[in-house]
Order: C-alpha cells, then structure tokens, then sequence
C-alpha cells in the first residue's frame, strides 16, 4: 500500500507522514500495526466531535439510505440542506440568514469573494499580511507569500494587504474597497488573536466607507474558541461569514452565510452567478446537521475553555515559550523550528498526532476534538513534555 500510496497519489511535500491507517474511534487514529495514536490535531481542526462521532455516523447511515446526489445545488429542497441552512442562521445575528453550502472551506472563500464584488460592484479586495485563506487561486491570490504564489502567476488581481492588528492601516480601506477579508485569528501565521477591538475598528471602517467584512472562520468558528463563532469574542460583526472544517463532522464542507439581500445578488445578473454541482450533498449536510446540534445542545463550547486552561498548566516547560490561541486552537511555540519539528516527528512515533503550522515554523499545533478527555489532554501534554526534555 505504501508502494501505490507513492505512485499513484498526488503528493503535497516531498516527505509525507504516510501513516497507514486503519480505523479511528474517538480521540485516537490507529494504524495497520493495530496501534494507537492519540490525536492532538483533529484533521486540521476539522474532526470537531472526534472520530466516527455516533451520532454523526448515524446521520450519515440514515440519509445513505433515502437519497445521495440528485441535482446541482439550489434546484430541489433536500431537507438536510434547509435544516443545516435554518440551523446556522439561528445562531448567527441579523441580518445574516442566508447559507449558500459549498464542498471546502477555500470554495466558500471564492465564493464570498464574488458576492462581495457583485454586490458592491467594486473590485478591490484588502486582506492580511500572514493570511491564509486556502490554495485554491482566488484565495491563493489573497496570500501576500510570494514564494508561494510566484509560480503560479498571475492572480486574480486588485488584491492589497494591510498587516492584522495594524490601526493605522484601517486608512487603506477606502471607498474603491469590496470587502476586506481576514480570519478571526491568524492561523497560519501563529494562532494571532486581534488585540485591542481591532475587529471592532475594521468593521466601523468598512462601514464607514461601504466596505464588506467578511470573516474567515473555517478553523476558529464551530466552537472551538468556546463560542460557536470566533467572532463573538472580539465584538464585531461580518458581513460574511465562511465556515468550514469543523462544520462536517468529518465530511468535506464549506459554507458561507450573509444576509437575504446581498444572497440574493448571486442568482441573477446573472443567473447561476455561482454554482456548485455537490455543494448541500445531503449526505454532508447531514453530518453537518448533526454535528452542529450536539456542538450547540451540549456543555462542548464551556468546556473548551475549560480544557484550555488544563493545556496551559500541563504545557510548562522551559522550551515552550508561548502558548497562542484560545479555547481549542492552541500553538505552543518552542525556541527554534528544528526543536519544534523535532517534537513533531518524534511524537508520532510516542503515539500522539501532532503537526505544523504554514508560516509559524516554531509553532506546534494543538488542535484536538472538542470531544477529547481531560486524562488525554495530559497524556498528550506528558508525551511532549517527556520529548522536550531530551532535547
């Protein structure tokens, strides 16, 4: 299998972990050795309720049994799709009603490009130095990392960047502005949260000047920063909001939400202004479905910020310098890269799935379930603590 892994797939760096996996239950991801692996990174922020979640393999079993595909998006009402749909709108402000499901977190990030450039009729778009907004070329546009957009160029263009935290950058929103576009925090670039009611201010400046806000919440939204939606802790509010990761269950998703009337810009003038062949699949809907109701129904969000705090104490040791983040989307940063990859790399063969971050080389991400136990979170915490002292 290894053999074909190498030959077959298409490869994203040229040293994959290449575990090969056998099953996953919970917190943990076993291999074809019939070991165990506790998982400290939840897919990238994605398995929110761990791995084959009852509750969402049962949502997915009874809707495998009525009906998959059966049209693009937006032509017939798959109940999944609505009910998901009516869900986020619930826990979402006024006047944000309106989902539009797409298959990715860099799909809904497209589109929320397009809805803002429609419904203002401008084109600039004003993103974040360190932004990481997904690779596909809209939003691989947004990235101001020339090394990694250079090959291939050229871009969408009218993209300019101000740096996250920057006041005195808010005057390059301006009235020739679409939207301005950041991530409630920072991934990528450290697990930065917004200091200072900075999101605050960018909202009252794109307000000021008829701006859009749109927030990235693929890896803080869903409740892994003890709220279901990363913003409402920093006191503003988007225009747009972009779902995703967390959002699935474990399923491929993305989503993003804005008021009837701006929505409603994409399905005229023209029409299909932006389709999506399996975007609301009702199989993915329904996970999505049932993975948001046991994230809102239940004590997951009070306790992420509980398991925080037990993360915080059992992460002290000298070769951790800081700890980034809030609730569950934590970054330990170490003294260097080469301790950090050397934690990483070593860790997986202790039993325990940590990984990087894209432009934080120091950073060790820490991104488990929601689901997962405080005695794991220790036993994840002593397995680094017991590498970094053999460093």
């Amino acid at each position: 299998m290894k053999q074909d892994f190498f030959k077959y797939q298409a490869q994203t760096t040229p040293h994959p972990l290449a575990m090969e996996i056998s099953r996953a239950k919970g917190s943990y991801i076993y291999d074809t050795n019939g070991k165990a692996y506790l998982d400290f990174v939840a897919g990238v922020s994605a398995c929110s309720l761990g791995h084959c979640n009852p509750k969402v393999v049962n949502a997915i079993k009874e809707q495998a049994d009525q009906y998959l595909h059966v049209m693009v998006y937006g032509e017939y009402i798959q109940t999944p799709a609505v009910e998901l749909s009516k869900l986020i709108a619930k826990y979402l402000p006024e006047p944000l009603e309106a989902t539009y499901l797409v298959n990715s977190g860099t799909e809904a990030i497209e589109g929320s490009l397009k809805l803002a450039r429609r419904f203002t009729g401008r084109s600039e778009i004003i993103a974040a130095n360190k932004a990481y907004h997904g690779n596909t070329m809209g939003s691989l546009s947004l990235m101001d990392y020339e090394e990694r957009k250079k090959p291939f160029l050229p871009l969408i263009p009218d993209i300019k960047h101000i740096e996250f935290n920057s006041e005195s950058d808010l005057n390059k929103i301006t009235e020739q502005t679409a939207a301005v576009i950041l991530e409630t925090i920072q991934g990528g670039a450290g697990f930065i949260e917004p200091k200072d009611n900075y999101l605050t201010k960018v909202q009252e400046r794109c307000n000021a000047v008829g701006a859009l806000l749109i927030l990235d919440e693929i890896q803080p939204g869903i409740g892994r920063t003890g709220k279901l939606f990363g913003f409402e802790n920093y006191n503003c509010q988007p225009d747009i909001v972009v779902t995703g990761k967390g959002l699935g269950g474990g399923l491929p998703i993305g989503a993003f939400t804005a008021s009837k009337e701006m929505m409603d810009s994409l399905s005229d003038n023209p029409k299909l202004g932006h389709i999506t062949t399996f975007g609301g699949n009702p199989l993915i809907a329904s996970a999505a479905l049932a993975t948001l109701k046991e994230i809102t129904e239940s004590n997951l969000m009070v306790e992420a910020l509980e398991k925080e705090k037990l993360i915080r104490k059992h992460l002290q040791h000298k070769h951790i310098k800081e700890i980034r983040g809030r609730g569950l989307m934590l970054a330990a940063l170490t003294e260097n890269e080469n301790i950090t990859n050397d934690v990483i790399l070593r860790a997986q063969d202790e039993g325990l799935i940590l990984f990087w971050l894209l432009f934080e080389t120091k950073a060790i991400r820490i991104t488990p379930p929601l689901t997962i136990s405080n005695n794991e979170i220790i036993e994840g915490c002593n397995i680094i603590k017991s590498i970094l002292d053999s460093i």
